[in-house]
């Protein structure tokens, strides 16, 4: 039997990927049914698009790192790790400023928890390269 061609993914790849498909489900979610998601966790529904255009954003965000990750782009997958830690520092200080709910925090540990993975895989990746 074929393995897959997923499981020839380098560990930092496969931290992409899944970040990758979080994104893709997320934004899926947030095009489709928008107040679901939204109530979850604890934030009142929305009537403006402005939500559906939010999933389709991370829809295409989703795209690009699934499609990075099977293309073992490694160069994108060292540029996510900084730029998905500031993600928490924004939704930090929208929650500081009264701008968003706390539970907006939740999302961007999802961020910090991700780019950590992909760090720390490629830190080990590099140490096997030597």
């Amino acid at each position: 039997m074929k393995a897959s061609p997923l499981s020839d993914l380098s560990a930092p790849a496969k931290s992409v990927l899944v970040f990758g498909v979080y994104l893709l489900l997320l934004g899926a979610l947030l095009v489709v049914a928008p107040n679901v998601v939204l109530g979850l966790f604890g934030i009142p529904p929305a009537t403006e698009v402005w939500i559906r255009v939010v999933g389709m954003l991370v829809l295409v965000l989703g795209a690009y790192y699934a499609l990075a990750a099977i293309a073992e782009v490694r160069a994108f997958m060292r540029w996510t790790v900084p730029i998905r830690l500031c993600v928490l520092l924004f939704f930090a200080a929208f929650v500081v400023t009264g701008l968003a709910p706390r539970v907006l925090i939740l999302f961007g540990l999802v961020d910090v928890a991700g780019a950590a993975w992909t760090a720390w895989a490629l830190r080990r990746a590099a140490a096997q390269d030597l």
